[in-house]
């Protein structure tokens, strides 16, 4: 793992088992839940089936202007099959993805999960399925989700209300058995962002005219945002083999989270226009002259893995799936600190972390996606109150 300390501005560019258990509170809140019988039937059995999720805990109170407390995480909900994006509704509470089953869940801290919504088309197999979701800025006016999925033919983005059938607003993003991405989420400046792979083929992330290996940014109804870099194009940046993670920080900087090959994962600072390198250069390497951006923060990916990733306050939070461990970054004076592992080998591998409008972080396990050691109530969502 390398220590990322020099100034954001100044940086090189190029385009590219044993278990521990819980902490004290997660533990605690397990005994209590199996005794009051809350878990009953969420568990899976060796045959991998599952009952439907359930409720697991009441909510620790949580302050917006807060720190989360990754010592006192409680399971919200558990039984949940293969839980990828997350996004937060503004009446309070979130929507859930189910990879494979294509349900979205609406998750409310202090009650039952409640299947609100059925993606149809989706076509789930290896890492491809239902995948990231985003609801619009505009949700109290105009109810928009939008879902990023993969379909027979391709992946692509829909957009629909809870109530109503969905419409296609972007397609055409090569699909595979892995490296689909499909992370989205709306940026401070309200147009959608989303993170493809390049889908087993890289020579497509240098690709301009594919939308495979990008960071994409488009406007809510699909078309080519107003200001990129290369007019009439949805390309903002390019040289990604696998973006799963997006987060803004309060000056309004985009990271991503990208998978690498075998020796390094990265965290990015997405600049418009800028080439990451993939294929040519993994992490850290010879910018060709500044034609590549190097990353800031690379580790192996037995560390790492890296999905999602939130920013609160001064830290950026990272879920690691092959690393099975929660990596928190402090962002300090326009530079990354050192990164420190936490919840290691605690809860299994991570997929999703989002920070909530109470403060509160919430964080998904991902045991449930065929890779994972399947504990007991997985897979599930823990929360962590804001303090």
């Amino acid at each position: 793992m390398r220590r990322a300390s020099v100034p954001l501005s100044h940086r090189p560019r190029r385009h590219c088992s044993s278990r521990a258990g819980y902490p004290v509170a997660l533990r605690t809140l397990t005994v209590a839940c199996l005794v009051l019988g809350v878990v009953s039937g969420c568990g899976r059995d060796d045959a991998g089936s599952s009952g439907p999720p359930t409720v697991a805990s009441t909510t620790a109170a949580s302050s917006a202007s807060g720190v989360p407390d990754l010592e006192a995480g409680a399971d919200l909900v558990r039984g949940i099959d293969t839980p990828w994006g997350l996004a937060f509704l503004p009446e309070g509470g979130a929507l859930v993805a189910e990879r494979d089953t294509g349900a979205i869940l609406r998750v409310t801290p202090g009650a039952p999960a409640e299947r609100v919504y059925e993606v149809p088309g989706v076509a789930a197999g290896g890492e491809g399925g239902l995948l990231g979701l985003a609801v619009s800025p505009e949700y109290g006016e105009n109810g928009y989700v939008y879902a990023y999925f993969t379909a027979a033919d391709d992946n692509r983005i829909v957009r629909f209300r809870l109530d109503g059938q969905p419409e296609v607003v972007y397609s055409g993003i090569e699909k595979a058995s892995n490296h689909n991405g499909g992370r989205i989420a709306f940026g401070p400046d309200g147009m959608l962002y989303v993170g493809t792979g390049d889908a087993n083929r890289r020579e497509l992330s240098q690709d301009f005219d594919s939308p495979n290996g990008k960071i994409l940014r488009l406007t809510p109804d699909g078309q080519t945002a107003p200001g990129n870099p290369t007019a009439g194009s949805p390309v903002y940046s390019l040289g990604h083999r696998n973006v799963q993670g997006l987060a803004w920080d309060s000056t309004g900087r985009l990271f991503a989270a990208e998978f690498g090959q075998n020796r390094f994962d990265e965290i990015n600072l997405i600049e418009p226009g800028r080439n990451y390198g993939w294929p040519a250069v993994e992490g850290d390497a010879n910018t060709d002259g500044g034609r590549y951006t190097n990353p800031l923060l690379t580790w192996s990916p037995a560390e790492a893995s890296p999905s999602g990733i939130a920013i609160a306050g001064d830290t950026l939070y990272v879920a690691a799936l092959r690393g099975e461990r929660l990596w928190t970054v402090p962002l300090r004076d326009g530079s990354l600190g050192e990164p420190v592992a936490r919840l290691t080998d605690q809860l299994g591998r991570l997929r999703t972390v989002e920070v909530a409008p109470d403060g509160a972080l919430w964080l998904t396990t991902s045991n449930t996606d065929g890779r994972g050691d399947i504990r007991d109530g997985d897979d599930r969502i823990i929360r962590f109150p804001a303090r």
